[in-house]
């Protein structure tokens, strides 16, 4: 079997305070037809990015509601992990040519993996592309049971052709396809049943849970942000698509009208991203080391908890993204009433009401005038904040997103 995640203990019930009472019940009835149901969770890495994070919080919800749940993770060197980035750029739009030799690393390691894959599931659900050729290994072993998903959280609106191409054979034998948003979707993919599930935040994670005043300020201190003056903030992997670059400079444009602004970019450097580190060494060249820019990651002790004072803290939260798949940053910080400014993109476009939530900009300057206009006017910032709090409680915690998964299966049973 392939390498597993263990399952953490959760319970649907705690769920009563932050969604209601309504939607927990509503969740227990959907998943009574599945109960005892054998479900398989297939990714890339058990932590950095938001699929660990989202499945660390559902399978338990999940296992709680009745199912029988793994989660597995495919194991794959330094060359793999190479191909499979430059696979999640392509797809998003990055014209990068898959040569034969790339193509040859990606097949064999994931041929491998299958070779370790038990079929013993009533459910397979495929994450991303890293292990989409999983099924076409397993079905020429004929051993293919259950029913097989492949979820896809990146834009995958205009991917670079030839990659796609590549890709959309092994796609097109699963069961069914799950997208972010319907925008997203290729047509040439005929097979499958087609679903769309935006991905959510969990409001009881240590994330998001409330925090108490004082605790925001000391971890504040403890990492050298001046708890006293205004600061602005990135969460996010430090990648290409995230335009790292763009937002200090955005922030360099910002600080000329909002005295002694700050800026802290919070990134996880996971194990399935080799471009995290080289990202990071750009971000940190680009801002001169000006010791009011932040560049803080889990190798720093950064963890839920410090991302959960840093976003409170924040006069704004920035999403500058060139691409999105969905960006669950954006939740968060309106989950913390907190105004977001977010690129104008794939999955951020769902999240923000345009000045209602927040704002969507397409470049740094446009960005800087909207964080110096909401650190400016505390009325309206304050404003957006409850509002965007209010859209996340409606579409975008947890328990919506179980219900979404619940649905899907309960139509190929």
């Amino acid at each position: 079997m392939l390498p597993t995640i263990p399952i953490a203990e959760r319970h649907i019930d705690d769920y009563i305070d932050p969604a209601g009472a309504e939607i927990v019940e509503e969740l227990r009835d959907a998943a009574k037809p599945l109960r005892g149901a054998r479900l398989l969770h297939v990714n890339s890495t058990a932590f950095g990015g938001g699929v660990a994070e989202l499945l660390h919080t559902q399978l338990g919800l999940l296992a709680d509601l009745g199912m029988d749940v793994t989660w597995a993770v495919i194991e794959g060197a330094h060359d793999f992990f190479d191909v499979t980035k430059a696979v999640h750029n392509a797809l998003q739009g990055a014209e990068i040519e898959l040569t034969p030799e790339m193509r040859e690393v990606y097949l064999e390691r994931v041929k491998a993996n299958a070779e370790m894959l038990s079929a013993e599931f009533d459910f397979v659900l495929v994450h991303d592309p890293q292990p989409a050729a999983l099924l076409a290994f397993v079905e020429e072993k004929a051993e293919r049971k259950g029913r097989w998903m492949w979820r896809c959280h990146l834009d995958l609106s205009a991917p670079y052709r030839p990659t796609w191409e590549f890709f959309e054979p092994y796609v097109g034998q699963y069961d069914a396809v799950v997208f972010t948003a319907e925008t997203y979707a290729q047509p040439g993919i005929t097979g499958p049943k087609s679903a769309f599930i935006a991905p959510t935040i969990d409001p009881l994670s240590m994330k998001n849970r409330p925090l108490a005043p004082s605790m925001v300020r000391d971890i504040l201190s403890g990492l050298n942000i001046d708890p006293e003056r205004p600061l602005v903030t990135q969460v996010s992997r430090f990648d290409p698509w995230k335009d790292p670059l763009g937002v200090i400079d955005a922030f360099r444009i910002a600080r000329h009208e909002v005295d002694g602004l700050q800026l802290a970019m919070i990134g996880s450097l996971a194990s399935d991203d080799p471009e995290g580190i080289r990202y990071l060494q750009l971000a940190d060249e680009h801002g001169q080391h000006d010791p009011d820019i932040h560049l803080l990651t889990n190798l720093d002790g950064v963890g839920d908890v410090e991302v959960n004072a840093i976003q409170r803290a924040s006069a704004v939260v920035v999403q500058k993204s060139l691409r999105e798949g969905f960006g669950l940053v954006v939740s968060e910080a309106m989950w913390k009433e907190r105004p977001v400014v977010g690129g104008n993109v794939g999955g951020i476009r769902m999240q923000i009401e345009e000045g209602v939530t927040g704002y969507l900009v397409d470049s740094p300057v446009t960005c800087a005038q909207r964080m110096v206009e909401l650190i400016h006017d505390k009325r309206m910032s304050n404003r957006m904040g409850r509002e965007g709090h209010r859209r996340v409680l409606d579409h975008f915690i947890t328990p919506r997103e179980l219900m979404d998964q619940l649905v899907l299966m309960r139509s190929l049973s």
